[in-house]
């Protein structure tokens, strides 16, 4: 799986003007399920985002994850995470998992996150988001195969 994930003082998720998702401090976590992937890779991942420390102590140091600090999630399907650009200028996406399997992956990796402790909130897989943040820092962090 691939994640692409910002520290975030605040986020929403819009769908037709109506927001449907938001977020106070936390995290906005951009997730990709890759063709390989399975239920495995989404719980590495999960575990994985979890626990990562970029948040900041008292002294300024990035050295509390999101469970340290109470914080919460929103968690959106993007499948051009997968984006190939190394041919052409027209990026391919063929590395992704299909969107039923991704879908799937996409649920499990949401509970898996939830069960890690922190609250989850979600955007629709396929859907025609317009998402909205407050990048803290900017804080954003690219992870490939969690492990």
């Amino acid at each position: 799986m691939r994640a692409l994930i910002q520290r975030v003082l605040q986020a929403s998720v819009t769908i037709d003007n109506e927001v449907i998702s938001e977020i106070k401090l936390g995290l906005l976590v951009f997730i990709c399920a890759m063709s390989e992937d399975t239920e495995l890779n989404a719980e590495k991942m999960a575990l994985k985002i979890s626990k990562i420390r970029i948040f900041n102590d008292e002294n300024g140091k990035m050295n509390k994850s999101i469970l340290d600090i109470g914080g919460e999630a929103i968690v959106v399907s993007q499948f051009t995470l997968s984006a190939d650009t190394t041919r052409g200028n027209r990026p391919g996406f063929s590395a992704a998992a299909t969107p039923e399997k991704g879908d799937i992956l996409y649920e499990y990796f949401s509970k898996e996150f939830q069960k890690c402790g922190i609250p989850v909130k979600k955007g629709v897989f396929g859907g025609d988001m317009k998402v909205s943040l407050l990048n803290d820092g900017p804080t954003t962090i690219w992870i490939d195969n969690a492990s």
